[in-house]
């Protein structure tokens, strides 16, 4: 039986591990200013940077409750404010998404629509995870240890499903806009490897 702990760790690098950009901005800054885009990716990424922060802040939490004195109590209620800070932050993105409109592009209407569909769908399934932390007994920690286990599969399975609406949508041209916005730049990170418990996530997370 493994304890809190090792899951813990699990959990936290399963948060890590799939920490897939949402803003890749792989791109390079391109002399081909798009005014009317150029203002459409100022206004998102000026409102994602706070919600990244937000994000990075409760994967860091998560992170320090997996050392060997932390109580379940401790975890617990650390997983749980963590899962509904990821909730709160992926809903807020897509809320900036959706009033920042369509982006000045071919299909950019749909791009954003699917998006913003996309974005929700991790939010709601965050929130899920928060309930299931919150219905975990901490009282048994064998029992505590195996609801975790449950919650660390299931969020090594949100970490590595699919993100291809917010891919397609930074894509060419609304990519090169992010990519010359300082508030983007400071709220990525490079793409962290698969379980790698000491990476920051970034911008977003990976879910269907």
């Amino acid at each position: 039986m493994e304890g809190t702990n090792p899951v813990n760790k699990k959990l936290a690098a399963a948060l890590s591990g799939g920490a897939v950009l949402v803003l890749a901005l792989s791109g390079c800054s391109s002399d081909n200013n798009n005014e009317k885009l150029d203002a459409w990716a100022k206004q998102v990424c000026d409102a994602v940077q706070p919600q990244a922060r937000k994000i990075a802040d409760a994967n860091a939490a998560i992170q320090k409750q997996t050392s060997d004195t932390s109580t379940p109590e401790q975890v617990k209620k650390t997983d749980s404010q963590a899962f509904q800070d990821m909730s709160e932050a992926y809903k807020a993105i897509g809320a900036a998404v959706s009033k920042a409109g369509a982006p000045d592009v071919e299909n950019g209407e749909k791009k954003q629509q699917d998006a913003v569909k996309e974005l929700n769908t991790i939010s709601v399934k965050y929130a899920s995870l928060q309930k299931q932390v919150d219905a975990l007994n901490t009282k048994d920690q064998a029992k505590f240890a195996d609801g975790l286990k449950g919650i660390a599969t299931e969020l090594d399975k949100l970490s590595r499903s699919g993100n291809d609406a917010l891919q397609n949508l930074e894509e060419g041209d609304v990519g090169k806009a992010m990519s010359r916005q300082p508030s983007c730049r400071s709220a990525t990170a490079p793409a962290s490897p698969q379980a790698s418990p000491s990476a920051s996530p970034s911008v977003s997370p990976s879910a269907s």
